[in-house]
């Protein structure tokens, strides 16, 4: 498997020879102006959640690539009603795809589109591969739900969680989830891109450390394979 960081909470994962988006937020994000989102391929979009630095781009890329949108049903029937292709889910729900399976989880947060209209529920997702079991936290504060995660899909070998504090968990949090869930190697989205959720990198993966845990943050553009 192969994650390529997007900036912000964007994520382009490459499982059995099928592309998924994550949470699309490029064009408008000043640090990833060398992403070109024209020459992004892609077979599935994965929402997480409605706000508008989660899915600015997906009309564009949907359109262009006939991507079919995952997210809870009120997103999905959202674009179904502008014509896009989707896929509805909802909390405790699991599909198999040919990516491998999607288990929709909670996730603490709000999801309003930019629009005002209803964006259902938030929610994580833990994507189920033959492989690999990664953990997408989604925007979400520390909830008591992650401890189910390890004891319903099994042990991690990636916990993707926001460390940027004040609209979602910060680094400590961060670290608490992360035992929640079991897994001592998490990849940190959601921060820098606006002043509230700047972060001291080196401090931030210092804590870690002395957590006996591994942060790792991608510059924007660079990947991690697992």
């Amino acid at each position: 498997m192969k994650i390529t960081y997007l900036g912000h909470a964007s994520l382009l994962i490459e499982a059995h020879a099928q592309t998924i988006l994550v949470d699309p937020y490029i064009t408008a994000n000043t640090l990833a102006e060398h992403i070109d989102i024209g020459k992004l391929e892609v077979n599935y979009i994965l929402l997480t959640h409605a706000h508008g630095d989660h899915i600015l781009d997906v009309e564009t890329i949907a359109k262009r690539t006939g991507a079919t949108i995952i997210s809870n049903f009120e997103i999905v029937t959202y674009y179904q009603n502008k014509g896009f292709e989707g896929h509805p889910m909802n909390h405790g729900g699991t599909w198999q795809f040919d990516f491998g399976k999607l288990h929709m989880v909670n996730a603490v947060h709000t999801s309003s589109f930019p629009d005002g209209a209803y964006g259902g529920n938030p929610s994580g997702f833990v994507l189920e591969t033959k492989h690999h079991n990664i953990y997408i936290a989604g925007d979400t504060a520390l909830t008591y739900d992650m401890k189910l995660i390890p004891k319903i899909f099994g042990k991690l070998d990636l916990a993707i969680l926001p460390i940027g504090d004040n609209f979602t968990m910060g680094v400590d949090s961060a670290i608490v989830a992360s035992d929640f869930v079991e897994c001592d190697k998490v990849l940190g989205y959601h921060y820098d891109t606006f002043g509230y959720i700047k972060i001291d990198h080196k401090q931030a993966k210092d804590k870690f450390a002395k957590n006996k845990k591994e942060l790792i943050l991608l510059d924007i553009g660079k990947h991690l394979k697992i």
